[in-house]
């Protein structure tokens, strides 16, 4: 006879089988929440091939050489020689005022240039200033030498020519010889009336007798006396400027004796370059070759100073400013490959290189940039001046490198990590970035093999998501 099961026995099984079946549906559950949550993720594998790293900026396009040309003086416009869009080269005249109705100093500037071009010519080809040295260097010296010859001695007497003394002493005998005979002859007739003829002639000639002694007396006198300190200094000062102008006249002759002077040349064309830069105030001429992109001035117009009247531009090397921040500039030198592209210009890419990159920053807004700037290697007619240009400088090129999309890399607690899908299940990997592109980073280091699947779009936290797969309890 069996024995019936109790009520509460079945009970018990009916809710241990209640049990078994929830756990097996949560399980079941579960399973298919991972699944679908994996489901839901993107991935991609990772990959090893090439990586080429960029720096990316924008800029825009600039002429490698550019000028705003403005009248250096005023008058009326007569030629004008160019117009929009032609080629010139350096130094072709672009526009001239009318003569007549330029500055004084200009017009006349015409005729000083001939005069200075042909004192020009007289320096290099006539020896006359040669000659000219020479002979004032022998005056000088014969001026000199008579100077110290007839310069006094403050201790002995003004000559010391004997034959000087003699003549002067025998002036004085002579002299006194005809005062003594015209004493005697006005003796004779001294008892006549003052109106008497003869012995007004006597008296006349008693006069100049007694006049030529005492002029001889001096005369000799002068000559055996010692000179007196004022003769003495006139005598020296008579000695120093004889001798300065020797000296003067001996440093022309060493000027002169080889020729023309360097710096006389020099300072000549520095006068006609000076007279030349005056008459170029009458026309505006190309500082350099290159397009004329602007013609702002007419025939007949009425300009004055400072008046803007072309602008020039070398479009033969174009090339573009950006502006890179401090913490990439290390990685840009100067030939570095560049690609460039161009809003206006669809479908087209260009190419470049580095010209330059700025030795110091510049702050703005408390971030610290410098300006590279790049040369557009093969422009055409579509690239001009102002445009906008997007930037990729190529700082490296990679072969055969660990590769991982930049969405797949994140920064948890300072540390750059990416996710791998495995059994399902997202697993974090620490991993060290090399170079990186806009789209693509090297793994340098890490537990990442090639073929491995890595998470595009990891959720912000996986707490809010079960990958485990556990019991539910």
């Amino acid at each position: 006879m069996k024995k019936r099961l109790s009520g509460k026995t079945i009970f018990f099984i009916i809710l241990g089988l209640a049990a078994v079946a929830l756990v097996t549906y949560l399980v079941l559950n579960n399973a298919n929440a991972r699944k679908t949550a994996a489901a839901e993720l993107q991935t991609v594998e990772v990959t090893r091939g090439e990586l080429v790293a960029v720096i990316g900026a924008t800029g825009t396009v600039r002429a490698n050489q550019s000028a705003v040309l403005s009248w250096p003086t005023s008058g009326r416009v007569g030629a004008i020689n160019v117009q929009v869009g032609e080629k010139v080269a350096s130094e072709t005249i672009l526009a001239e005022l009318v003569e007549s109705s330029l500055p004084q100093n200009v017009i006349l500037a015409q005729a000083d240039l001939v005069e200075a071009q042909r004192n020009l010519d007289n320096l290099r080809d006539s020896k006359l200033n040669q000659a000219q040295a020479q002979l004032n260097l022998a005056n000088a010296k014969d001026a000199y030498e008579r100077a110290v010859w007839s310069s006094f001695q403050g201790d002995t007497a003004r000559t010391t020519n004997q034959n000087k003394i003699d003549a002067a002493t025998a002036a004085v005998t002579l002299a006194r010889d005809r005062v003594d005979t015209a004493e005697e002859n006005f003796d004779k007739v001294d008892e006549r009336d003052d109106d008497d003829p003869l012995k007004a002639n006597a008296l006349s000639t008693l006069a100049n007798a007694r006049e030529s002694l005492d002029k001889a007396i001096k005369d000799l006198n002068y000559l055996i006396q010692n000179p007196g300190e004022k003769e003495l200094a006139i005598s020296d000062g008579k000695v120093a400027v004889a001798l300065a102008q020797y000296e003067d006249a001996q440093r022309e002759w060493e000027r002169q004796k080889d020729g023309v002077d360097p710096e006389d040349i020099a300072a000549a064309e520095a006068r006609i370059a000076a007279i030349k830069a005056t008459i170029a105030l009458s026309h505006i001429a190309a500082p350099f070759s290159g397009t004329v992109t602007e013609v702002n001035v007419m025939p007949g117009d009425l300009v004055t100073t400072g008046k803007v009247a072309f602008r020039l531009d070398d479009l033969s090397h174009l090339l573009v400013d950006v502006q890179v921040p401090e913490v990439d500039i290390n990685r840009i030198k100067v030939g570095q490959p560049v690609d460039l592209t161009f809003d206006a210009i669809s479908n087209q890419a260009y190419q470049g290189k580095v010209h330059g990159v700025a030795t110091v920053g510049t702050i703005e807004s408390g971030l610290v940039n410098f300006k590279v700037t790049v040369e557009i290697l093969n422009p055409d007619e579509q690239v001009l001046p102002g445009m906008t240009a997007g930037v990729n400088i190529i700082v490296s090129q990679l072969e055969d490198v660990l590769t991982v999309p930049n969405r797949a890399i994140r920064l948890v607690n300072n540390q750059s990590v990416v996710y791998i899908l495995k059994n399902n299940a997202p697993t974090e990997v620490n991993i060290e970035i090399g170079a990186s592109s806009d789209t693509m980073s090297e793994i340098l280091s890490g537990d990442l093999k090639e073929g491995d699947k890595v998470i595009l779009n990891p959720p912000s936290s996986f707490l809010d998501m079960d990958f485990r797969g556990g019991p539910p309890f």
